[in-house]
C-alpha cells in the first residue's frame, strides 16, 4: 500500500464517525496507546514552536520509517500520535513528498487553533527533515 493510500485509507476510517468532535476524540484515545520510551524524551528530541512538549524519535528499520512520540497535552499526543501512524511504516522518498490532507480531509482544520496547527506543521516539517536523512 502506497502511503497515499494509506493516508485515505486512515482518512475514511476515522470518517466512519460522523460527529467531528467525537472524530477528534477518538484521535485523542487513540494517541495514548503510543508510547515513547523513557530514554527517547530528551531535548534533542523536542518539536520546535509547540505550545505544549511534543517529543519525536524517528528511526530507519529494514529501510521503512518508524516514527513514535509523546506529549504533555492528551490532544496533543492525539494529533501527533495520528502523524506518526500515517508515516510509519513507509519508504522515506514517500515520507518526504507526501503531505498529510489528514487534517483537512476529517474536519479538523475548523476545530483546531491556529497555533496548534502551526505545532502540527512544525512536526511535519520535522519528519520531513527525518525521512531526508533516511532517503
Amino acid at each position: 500500500m502506497t502511503l497515499a493510500e494509506k493516508q485515505q485509507s486512515l482518512i475514511d476510517d476515522l470518517n466512519i464517525i460522523h460527529d467531528p468532535h467525537e472524530r477528534l476524540n477518538a484521535v485523542v484515545s487513540r494517541g495514548a496507546s503510543m508510547k515513547l520510551d523513557a530514554a527517547h524524551k530528551i531535548e534533542a528530541n523536542l518539536v520546535p514552536g509547540c505550545v505544549s512538549r511534543v517529543w519525536l524519535h524517528g528511526e530507519l528499520v529494514d529501510g521503512r520509517t518508524r516514527f513514535v512520540c509523546d506529549a504533555e497535552s492528551p490532544m496533543v499526543k492525539g494529533l501527533a500520535a495520528l502523524l506518526c501512524e500515517l508515516y510509519t511504516d513507509s519508504d522515506p522518498q514517500e515520507v518526504v513528498t507526501i503531505d498529510p490532507k489528514v487534517w483537512e480531509g476529517c474536519g479538523f482544520t475548523k476545530m483546531l487553533s491556529p497555533t496548534r496547527l502551526n505545532g502540527l506543521a512544525n512536526m511535519r516539517k520535522l519528519i520531513r527533515e527525518m525521512a531526508e536523512r533516511f532517503a
